[in-house]
C-alpha cells in the first residue's frame, strides 16, 4: 500500500495538471458512473492528501475521496486520452492532460461534513503543516500496545506505513515492542521530527531513503540496495543482513499482522 507520501505527491501532480480547470470525467468501468456524471464539467478548485486519503475540491462543494489501497494505481498522461484498457474506475481529463484511476479501495463522492469526518477520525499527518504530534503523544501514552503498531494506526498517525515505521524507530533506538505508555516526552519529539523529516524528503525525491551519511553505500563501500521499493534503508526487508551500524544480524517478526524488522543490538 503506498504511504502517505506517494499520496501527497500526488494531490501535488493533479493540482499541477488540473486546478482551476473544467474537468471532463468518465467511469469507463461503470463503478463510478453516477458519481462521474456529478463531477463532469466541474472545476477542480484544490487537491488535498491527509495521511493515504486524496481529496479533489470541486467547485459547488463536491468532494472526490481516494482510498488506493493495496492494488490501485493512477496514470496520467498528455493530449488526447487512449482508448481505455482494463477496469478504468475514473478517467478525469481537460484538453491537456488525462489521469486515470484503477483497482482503488475507495473512490467516491464526499459532502464537506463528511470530509472532516474523515480527517478527525484520523491521526496528525507529519507532512501537513496543521498536524497536531500532541494529539498523537496523548494516544500513545495511554496505550500498552507496542509502539510500531501504534505507529502502523492510521487514527494514531496518518500516513506513516511499514517502511517510515520500522525505519523511524531504528534511527530513534526504539524497539518496536516496547510499550506506546512507555514512550517519554524527548524521544517522542525526536520520533515525530524524524518522521517529519524523512517524508517530506520522500516527497521530494519519490522515493524513501532513511540512511544517514555515514551508512550510505559510497561511505561504507558496499553495494546499493536492490529492492523494487527502491531507497537506502537501515531494517526494513533486511531480516538476516547485518545492520549498518553495528553488524548484527537484523531481526524479522511480525505484529498486528505485519511484517516488523529491528536491530536487536541498535533498538534495545
Amino acid at each position: 500500500m503506498p504511504e502517505g507520501h506517494t499520496i501527497h505527491r500526488l494531490a501535488a501532480r493533479h493540482a499541477e495538471l488540473f486546478a482551476g480547470d473544467k474537468v471532463l470525467a468518465a467511469s469507463p468501468q461503470g463503478r463510478f458512473a453516477e458519481g462521474a456524471a456529478l463531477l463532469s464539467g466541474t472545476v477542480l478548485e484544490r487537491t488535498e492528501a491527509y495521511g493515504k486519503h486524496l481529496l479533489h475540491h470541486y467547485a459547488g462543494e463536491l468532494i472526490l475521496h481516494v482510498h488506493l489501497g493495496l492494488y490501485g494505481k493512477v496514470t496520467d498522461g498528455v493530449g488526447v486520452p487512449p482508448e481505455p484498457v482494463g477496469q478504468i474506475r475514473l478517467r478525469l481529463s481537460n484538453d491537456r492532460h488525462w489521469l486515470d484511476l484503477r483497482g482503488p479501495t475507495a473512490c467516491e463522492l464526499f459532502t464537506p461534513p463528511e470530509a472532516a469526518a474523515l480527517r478527525a477520525r484520523l491521526g496528525p499527518d507529519p507532512l501537513r503543516p496543521d498536524a497536531d504530534p500532541e494529539r498523537a503523544y496523548a494516544r500513545i501514552l495511554r496505550s500498552s500496545t507496542p509502539l510500531a503498531a501504534l505507529l502502523l494506526d492510521q487514527s494514531v498517525v496518518a500516513g506513516t506505513g511499514l517502511i517510515f515505521v520500522t525505519e523511524a524507530l531504528f534511527r530513534a533506538g526504539l524497539p518496536p515492542t516496547r510499550p506506546g505508555r512507555e514512550l517519554t516526552r524527548t524521544s517522542w519529539d525526536a520520533l515525530w521530527g524524524d518522521l517529519v523529516e524523512l517524508m517530506t524528503l520522500a516527497v521530494s525525491t519519490g522515493r524513501i531513503d532513511t540512511v544517514r551519511p555515514a551508512h550510505l553505500p559510497e561511505a561504507m563501500g558496499r553495494p546499493a540496495r536492490v529492492d523494487r521499493h527502491g531507497g537506502e534503508v537501515y531494517v526494513y526487508r533486511r531480516a538476516g543482513q547485518p545492520c549498518h551500524v553495528c553488524g548484527t544480524p537484523v531481526s524479522r517478526g511480525t505484529i498486528a499482522a505485519r511484517n516488523l524488522y529491528w536491530c536487536p543490538t541498535c533498538q534495545m
